[in-house]
Order: structure tokens, then sequence, then C-alpha cells
């Protein structure tokens, strides 16, 4: 069986990179943060787990390709090796250049504030090509929210130039997919830079009731979807709420959720919380401070 090929590509516009020249210690530095997300990526889209090292990946190979002409740009070629996959009749290339795609859209949006609903990209993909063939473990939701949080960092770095020496204003990835050139939802900028690093807490507590869609025992922080805000969004334990009773609340959500429960209210949990907001006022996360199986009382 050949090899799949499946090419992502990076560009800065703006400043010194419109006339070819980028600060290298910085690219250099982005080129690690792209390389790193790529590779997460790609390594949970076939083989259904995520890693904490790029050096880990499985079943695939990323290559740097020679720098274009034009803006400063680079592109990564990703081979997908024959062992990784079984392909039936459906060209491998289009599905998994749609799939990893797709996941790699959602792992950048999210995390730049940009809301995609799983069940219109990757869900119906899965659903297309249940039956055309091709054997690749289906990705859940709740891996793609704890996969961004693997990849704060490196998706941090990607805006090394253009919030350190800024010898570039913005950046976008794009793939080809059937032929077209797709890009990516965000523009990486000085204004998503500031939305990663920048928030603060609101002083009042609010009461939240949602289902735990992603949690990491080790940092205690994870992702809940709140159907008020129509997405999943990000959260930590207080230190005051790391008991056990708390979180085996937090655990139980996950997992009813995790197996769609017949009941769909089993796996909601009522939480006290503070929110915290990027500096534009968008609501990036929250800081729980009380978990309950019940609703409040006054």
């Amino acid at each position: 069986m050949k090899k799949v090929d499946i090419k992502f590509e990076l560009s800065y516009t703006g400043a010194s990179s419109d006339r070819h020249e980028i600060d290298l210690y910085d690219v250099s530095q982005a080129l690690v943060g792209f390389q790193r997300s790529l590779a997460l990526t790609t390594h949970l889209i076939l083989n259904g787990e995520i890693i904490t090292q790029s050096p880990s990946l499985k079943g695939a190979e990323i290559y740097a390709l020679p720098a274009s002409d034009g803006c400063w740009k680079i592109s990564a070629r990703i081979v997908i090796l024959s062992a990784a996959v079984y392909v039936g009749t459906t060209p491998s290339n289009t599905f998994l250049g749609h799939i990893i795609y797709s996941a790699y859209d959602y792992v950048i949006s999210e995390s730049l504030g940009f809301h995609v609903d799983y069940t219109k990209s990757l869900g119906q993909l899965y659903k297309e090509n249940k039956s055309r063939g091709i054997t690749l473990p289906q990705v859940r939701e709740t891996q793609l929210d704890s996969l961004i949080e693997k990849c704060s960092t490196a998706i941090t770095e990607i805006h090394r130039p253009i919030y350190k020496t800024k010898t570039a204003d913005c950046a976008r990835i794009s793939t080809d997919v059937s032929g077209q050139k797709v890009l990516l939802k965000p523009t990486f900028s000085f204004d998503s830079f500031r939305y990663m690093i920048e928030e603060h807490i609101e002083e009042g507590v609010e009461i939240i009731k949602g289902k735990i869609s992603s949690y990491n025992s080790n940092t205690f922080k994870g992702r809940i979807y709140v159907a008020e805000e129509g997405r999943p969004i990000s959260f930590q334990l207080s230190e005051g709420t790391r008991q056990i009773r708390s979180i085996q609340l937090v655990v139980n959500s996950l997992s009813e959720n995790a197996l769609r429960a017949f009941d769909p209210e089993a796996s909601e949990i009522f939480c006290k919380v503070q929110k915290i907001r990027s500096k534009s006022g968008y609501l990036k996360r929250y800081k729980i401070l009380v978990v309950s199986g019940e609703m409040f009382r006054d």
C-alpha cells in the first residue's frame, strides 16, 4: 500500500515577514509548537490516544518542506505509514486529510476562543465514512478537549514572531484537502495571543449546571459543557474543592457523559464558580469553588 501524504502550511504576514525576513529564534520556537500540535493531533487520530511528547508519534512521520516565495511560510508534510490505517475503497488521502484537518481545526479554534460543533465536523465525518472500509479509532469530543490542554503552550509559541520581536503581524495555517487549499478558521494575531495569556477573575460567585467532558486528575483541570453557553468551558478545581467527594462527582459525570447514559440528566452536576474572562470579556474558564450532585438551596 502507498503512503499517504497530508500537507499543512504555516504562513506569517506583515512587518519584515513580507520581505521574507523573520526573527530566527522566534520562528524556531514557533515551528516547535507547530510540529508538536500536529504530532499530538495526528497520533490521536491514528491511535486513539493522547501522548505528551511529540517524538512518541506512531504511525506517521512529519517532514519540513522548503520555504516558499511570497510571505514567510513553511510547509509540514505528514506521511501516514501503511501500517497505521487500513484503507478499503475510499481514497485514503481524502478521508485522512479531512479528519486530521477537522481535528486540528477543532484544537486550534477552541484554543483561540472559536467554538467548533463536534457533531457537525468530526462526528459527521465518522458517520459518513463508517462503512467505507477505513479502520480508525473514533476520537471522542472528550479526547479532543483533553488534547487542547496538552497543546496550549505549543499554540502560544506559534504566536512568538508576532508578540516577541514583532517580525510578523499575523499567521494562518492551511492544508490541502481534495486538491483545494483550506484555511483553518482562526487567524493568529496579537489579539489571539492576548486571549491566551490575559485574563481576569470576576469577584461574584455564580451557579452553573453542566456535564463534564474531560478531566485531568494531575492538574485538576477539565472541561464542562454548559447548555447556556452552548459549548464546553475549561475549568480548574480550586484547592478547597479537591476533596474525594467533589472529585468523585466530577469523575462520575465524565464517565456517564462518555458512555451516553440513558438518562441525560444523570451526568449533570452543579457548581459554584467564579468566571475567568479574557481582556475582551470572552468567557475562558471557570474556577470551581463547590461541586454538588443537586441544585444548591438558598
